[in-house]
């Protein structure tokens, strides 16, 4: 039964049940070692490479992959693995990607500092931390420097054969908008503040005129596509909304290969609760890395927090500054609660 499995093809199930002699993970009835640990334990997550037929623990691939993918599968050697081809720095081809709106007036990505500003200074940030209210994120100043900002994600996103959306997306076939319903949240959910919902309308607007979020994604050997604030960002700032297909759960517990599927709405009808899938349209989310959240470490290098809110109804999840951040810092977020299925403390 075992060599059956020797196959990662064959493996339906990423989680097989062990034979009782490989229950406590030995490696003498496993004859395939992962090629990073040089182990054979843990054989249901040793995934084997269908040209060389060499193998790798899940969670010792970088970067690290949560579930056994769909279709075939190659090792870094084997897929000769390089860092992706820029996006091209053309003004024309970020905006036509982005979908950037194009002001009658103007033939270039600019913002509106004044106006802005006047938005802003309503709330100090001492202010927020008392009544925690929520900042919207200030772009970059530097027209060039947004333009090359968002080329990274376009990049990322190109590379990861992705399409950029910025809002939630109801598919064919997937769940329907009508089930997104933040009544049937298990326990309640937050309802986002009138104040809130203005800042977080404010953030949309500025992403449709091209004043993105002052963050740069950049191709990291060990970690894949990572995140890195590229200006110093306030304690409960937006980052950015969580956006991609909307599912139910008990159509991705067994089939999703992605690593960035994240709860919307935990209902007390299992067969009810849906997540977001990033794997085929979503933002800059879908970059920002998971963090272990079983060790002190790794909760000491989280620097966000993922939000799921109540608005106008709806259940949505934001992803929000927890305290200060500094340029080049990476983005690390906890994620918010029931993604127990992913091993996260294999995560960075």
């Amino acid at each position: 039964m075992v060599a059956l499995r020797r196959r990662r093809t064959q493996a339906t199930n990423p989680r097989p049940e062990l034979p009782e002699s490989m229950a406590d993970g030995s490696d003498s009835d496993w004859d395939t070692v992962c090629e990073e640990c040089s182990s054979g334990k843990q054989p249901a997550k040793l995934l084997l490479c269908d040209k060389c037929d060499k193998g790798f623990h899940l969670f010792c691939l970088r970067p690290i992959l949560v579930s056994v993918p769909k279709g075939s599968w190659f090792c870094p050697s084997c897929s000769k693995h390089q860092i992706p081809k820029s996006f091209p720095l053309v003004q024309t081809k970020i905006v036509d990607f982005f979908r950037i709106k194009r002001s009658p007036d103007a033939s270039h990505i600019s913002s509106s500092p004044d106006s802005i500003g006047k938005k802003r200074k309503r709330t100090s940030l001492v202010m927020s931390k008392k009544k925690r209210k929520l900042l919207p994120f200030n772009p970059t100043d530097d027209p060039q420097r947004r333009l090359e900002q968002m080329a990274s994600l376009a990049t990322a996103l190109r590379a990861s054969n992705t399409e950029f959306s910025n809002n939630l997306t109801y598919v064919s076939g997937k769940a329907p908008r009508s089930a997104n319903q933040a009544v049937f949240e298990k326990g309640g959910m937050q309802v986002l503040s009138k104040q809130d919902a203005e800042t977080l309308a404010l953030c949309k607007n500025m992403m449709d005129r091209g004043e993105c979020p002052p963050l740069v994604v950049v191709f990291d050997p060990y970690e894949g596509f990572t995140v890195e604030a590229d200006r110093c960002i306030k304690d409960l700032t937006i980052i950015t909304e969580y956006v991609g297909d909307v599912d139910y759960l008990s159509n991705r517990e067994d089939d999703y290969d992605g690593d960035s599927m994240m709860t919307l709405l935990h209902t007390s009808d299992p067969l009810q609760c849906l997540v977001i899938c990033p794997d085929r349209r979503s933002n800059i989310a879908r970059f920002i890395s998971g963090i272990n959240n079983h060790t002190l470490e790794g909760r000491k290098k989280q620097n966000l927090k993922c939000v799921r809110f109540n608005i106008k109804g709806e259940a949505r999840v934001l992803l929000v500054a927890n305290r200060d951040i500094s340029k080049g810092e990476r983005l690390y977020y906890d994620y918010n609660g029931y993604e127990h299925e992913y091993p996260t403390e294999h995560f960075v």
